[in-house]
């Protein structure tokens, strides 16, 4: 009954899955009208993946999607890096040519591109690992969200359980930052074989919190679905009995069905799902065996060609053998004139069959072959190819050589951890080839140095301390100093990354083993100004960094003056000399341009939006800053530098008061995976505007988040004094002013407190603003508190309008103060002078000189949302018995909900006014859909409307829109 079965072991039917189906058929749906959406589709081997995203591409297609295909193979886990995206670009490539490609990017983006495929000329002259790799990710977003300009984009990764460490980052990067592109990606893997330990784990659980990720898993066929696939292969009914025994036998998996129904009816079942699968590869002639077992140590995909090559037979010796395994659905043919096993397993229970001695020659047969002629695999993999075969075939001398080479070419993809890994194997062998340092042209130090430095590159913080280790005691300080230098050094940063003590000391170590004025003294140099100052120790790290810059001068060496020149503004900033700040960041901005740097361009750039910013210049803070961000992005930076430089424009809109759109930018480059300090950078600004409105609970989760590594370096003197500004303002909002005032006793104590405005000075206006608050409550501690914050303020240079502001309110000059922050544009400040001053009128027992005050700085509050401001105001004025509704002079009104649209607002309602529908302001803006809703929703209600059409009538006639 069952035994005219082979070459038709795969139903013609698509069995079962239509809710998979239609929850996929959603997931596109959501992706071509709201914002990109990715599936996370698990599942055991062989349950039907394959075939489900095979089924659901054909109809996408259909309906005019653009289906890019990327698979990851079981060689990426040796190093091949960014395997399924090379797949998927090689496609376009395919289909529009490369110049086509070409055209959707940047002007200069195809170069980076060339990392991955030699169609696209050479590799761009970008060699910073730090900012390349981010610029690569950036290229392919880019390459996406232009496709998707086209057609709704549908990019199918398989086997993610396989991939790499460079494409899970990528992955994790599309995902976050793909946003509102028209395209579903959809990424399958084993769940079957996600051990605790495996890598993927950690990246799946990262991804299932993002907004747009979707996780399904894919189930096993019940009985009478299994009974639908049994039919469709056998072109009839089966009996019941036969169907009950194979679904007991295949417990569902598809994959094993057709195993057993490919035995025939009259076989024994096998004992182990090995045997069932090889079952029907033991059917087959001899030769096709022996042909299938080659093929199998080739990978699942191998070429014609390659394996004519390692096989040694004919094309039409090979085209025999090979064509009843093709009639049997073991192999598949594939584009390109290649062979594919049908299923992963499959190759894998032939691999297993493989006997030790057959093994070994294959692999090496393998790597002999790709070796005399690389065009055998596809460009760029015959590197990782050769070493993966060596490797398996057991050849200590030509396993290490392979592996050096292979750990070469993915540094140039800046695929770290690959090349990490791949040096690792290099180390490895090293004592079993007695001539290795002449086999490969270099010592066994200086392996472990650049394993050193791809382990820093990729954050393997603890492998990388071991690498130094190893090399430092390997070298001898008195014949290498430099050499020692160089990796005291890196060992200072592995410390600094894991916050251990001993930073310093490794720095100071390194500068007395370079005392001659060379580039490398000016290197270490460099780097220890760099830490003093952050440190607050400012003379010190500005002397060294001085000297660093004229070597680097002496030496021609411009992108090295640039960075020094950026770190003398930095000392110049935290010392509140920011007119010298902002000259010396334009001189490094000229000189990065001249050389090419953009690292240093966009450096410049992200200090002069703080500078401006601290010198009560925000709005020119805010230009300066979206341009800035522009150029990342074209940069291709966006990621490393453009996400400081968006959270130096946040920090702009704080201080103007503008904390909708504060809060909304933080929200938004969250979003695209900044780096650890930068995003701890940006819960601090959401902080600052959490204190201002009261949100307790948000306040706390920053808070928790930002101290969760426990006690903060001493060179980063800037975060411990913002968290410390934070933790008072958390204190005080959760009604305890005491403890408040003893954290401000502490900061005032033991704090280093510089003249910097926005942090220096910011700090001690917090100090005196605590005074005001708890005075009735402890008026010696309080009275001890301002002399020690007054004495701090005359040793303190005022280089700036807000500087001045700032020092008016410790004098307690508030009137003034109120004066200087309305001219500078910054309310939330003004409101709280106009409060002190009210508050100063009312002690001394003047009602009708506090009442215009407080009238005055009521409207402001509630503008802003600040309600512990304006729940104080009202406090106040309870108690000396005024009214807050009389007018409220020329500082602002209570009334009228237009006058609280904030500029966000305004710009969504314009909009709205235009026809634009929710997705289509998101794209103007650069928000989220959610995120105009929740807008359109505060306009009615401060409007006091239901629906948009009366919101545009409503701000027609007010004129709020033009």
């Amino acid at each position: 009954m069952l035994a005219d079965m082979v070459g038709r072991a795969v139903s013609p039917v698509f069995v079962g899955r239509e809710r998979e189906l239609a929850d996929l058929t959603e997931a596109f749906e959501q992706a071509r009208k709201d914002a990109a959406v990715t599936v996370l589709l698990g599942g055991e081997a062989g349950v039907g993946k394959s075939r489900l995203i095979g089924c659901f591409a054909e109809r996408a297609t259909a309906d005019g999607a653009h289906v890019l295909n990327g698979g990851c193979v079981e060689l990426s886990t040796e190093g091949l890096a960014y395997a399924p995206f090379t797949a998927a670009i090689r496609q376009l490539v395919r289909e529009c040519g490369a110049e086509g490609v070409a055209a959707l990017l940047p002007e200069g983006g195809a170069r980076d591109l060339a990392r991955l495929l030699p169609e696209f000329g050479e590799p761009s002259g970008d060699t910073e690992s730090d900012t390349a790799r981010a610029r690569l990710f950036e290229q392919i977003l880019t390459l996406l969200e232009r496709l998707a300009e086209r057609h709704p984009v549908i990019l199918l990764i398989e086997d993610v359980h396989w991939a790499d460490s460079s494409s899970r980052d990528l992955i994790a990067f599309l995902s976050r930052n793909l946003r509102t592109a028209p395209v579903l990606m959809v990424l399958t893997y084993r769940s079957d074989e996600l051990h605790r330990q495996h890598p993927l784990r950690p990246v799946l659980a990262e991804l299932g919190r993002l907004d747009g990720v979707l996780r399904m898993d894919l189930p096993r066929l019940t009985q009478s679905e299994v009974a639908a696939q049994m039919a469709g292969i056998l072109g009839t009914t089966p009996e019941f009995v036969q169907v009950e025994r194979v679904f007991q036998r295949s417990e569902g998996i598809p994959l094993f069905v057709e195993a057993l129904m490919e035995c025939g009816g009259n076989c024994t079942f096998p004992d182990s799902l090995h045997d069932l699968i090889i079952g029907s590869v033991e059917r087959l002639p001899e030769e096709t065996q022996r042909v299938l077992r080659i093929a199998a140590a080739g990978g699942i995909r191998v070429s014609h060609a390659l394996l004519v090559a390692v096989s040694a037979l004919s094309d039409v010796e090979l085209d025999d053998a090979l064509r009843t395994a093709i009639a049997a659905n073991v192999l598949q043919v594939a584009d390109g004139r290649a062979y594919v096993f049908r299923h992963a397993l499959i190759r894998e229970a032939v691999h297993d069959e493989l006997l030790p001695g057959e093994h070994v020659r294959l692999h090496a047969r393998f790597a002999e072959e790709i070796g005399n002629d690389r065009t055998l695999v596809p460009p760029g993999r015959a590197a990782i190819e050769i070493a993966h075969h060596w490797h398996s075939a057991r050849d200590d001398l030509w396993a290490l050589i392979s592996a050096w080479e292979a750990a070469g070419k993915a540094a140039k993809t800046f695929a770290h951890r690959e090349m990490m890994q791949l040096l690792d194997r290099v180390l490895t062998l090293w004592s079993k080839v007695p001539d290795a340092a002449e086999r490969i042209g270099v010592d066994h130090t200086t392996v472990l140095e650049q394993a050193a430095e791809a382990a820093s590159a990729c954050g393997e913080v603890d492998r990388g301390s071991k690498f130094v280790k190893a090399a430092l005691h390997e070298l001898d300080e008195r014949t290498e100093p430099a050499r020692v230098a160089n990796l005291v050094v890196r060992r200072s940063q592995f410390k600094k990354a894991k916050r251990r003590p001993g930073v310093l000391d490794d720095l100071r170590y390194a500068e007395r083993l370079v005392p001659e004025p060379g580039l490398e003294r000016a290197e270490v140099l460099s780097k220890l100004g760099s830490y003093l100052i952050f440190s607050g120790e400012l003379a010190e790290g500005t002397a060294h960094t001085e000297e660093a810059l004229r070597i680097a001068r002496e030496h021609g060496e411009g992108t090295l003056e640039a960075e020094l020149l950026l770190n003398l503004a930095l000392g110049h900033s935290i010392a509140g000399r920011i007119e010298t700040t902002i000259e010396l960041n334009e001189t490094a901005q000229a000189i990065g341009e001249r050389v090419e740097s953009g690292r240093s361009v966009l450096r410049a750039i992200a200090n002069n939006v703080d500078a401006l910013n601290n010198m009560g210049r925000s709005v020119e803070a805010i230009e300066l800053a979206l341009e800035g961000e522009r150029l990342a992005r074209e940069y291709g930076r966006y990621r490393n530098q453009g996400t400081f430089i968006a959270n130096n424009r946040a920090e702009a809109l704080e201080a103007l008061g503008r904390f909708d759109e504060a809060t909304e930018l933080v929200e938004q480059v969250l979003g695209m995976d900044p780096t650890l300090r930068t995003r701890h950078h940006l819960r601090r600004v959401r902080g600052d505007v959490a204190v201002a409105r009261g949100e307790t609970d948000v306040l706390r989760a920053v808070l928790d988040e930002v101290t969760s590594f426990g006690t903060v370096p001493e060179e980063f003197m800037q975060e411990l004094t913002t968290d410390s500004r934070l933790m008072i303002g958390l204190h005080v909002l959760s009604g305890e002013p005491l403890t408040a005032l003893e954290v401000a006793e502490r900061v005032a104590l033991e704090g280093q407190i510089t003249s910097k405005p926005m942090l220096g000075w910011r700090t001690l206006g917090l100090l005196g603003g605590i005074c005001e608050t708890v005075e009735e409550l402890a008026p010696e501690r309080v009275a001890a508190l301002r002399a020690h914050v007054g004495k701090a303020a005359t040793t303190m240079i005022v280089d700036s309008p807000v500087a001045e502001a700032y020092r008016l309110g410790l004098t307690r000059d508030h009137d003034a103060a109120a004066t200087a922050w309305e001219r500078l544009g910054r309310p939330f400040p003004q409101a709280k002078a106009l409060l002190y001053a009210g508050r100063m009128a009312a002690g001394a027992g003047d009602r009708d000189g506090a009442a215009p005050r407080l009238r005055a700085a009521h409207p402001i509050a509630v503008a802003l949302s600040a309600r512990p401001l304006a729940t104080e105001i009202e406090a106040l004025a309870r108690r000396i018995g005024i009214s807050l509704t009389e007018q409220a002079g020329t500082a602002g009104r209570a009334g009228g909900g237009e006058s609280s649209l904030t500029p966000r607002e305004l710009e969504v309602l314009r909009l709205v006014a235009q026809g634009r529908s929710n997705r289509e302001v998101a794209a103007e803006l650069f928000i989220s859909a959610k995120t105009v809703s929740v807008h359109v929703s505060n306009i009615l209600g401060k409007l006091g409307v239901s629906t948009r059409g009366e919101a545009v009538a409503t701000a027609h006639r007010l004129a709020l829109i033009g």
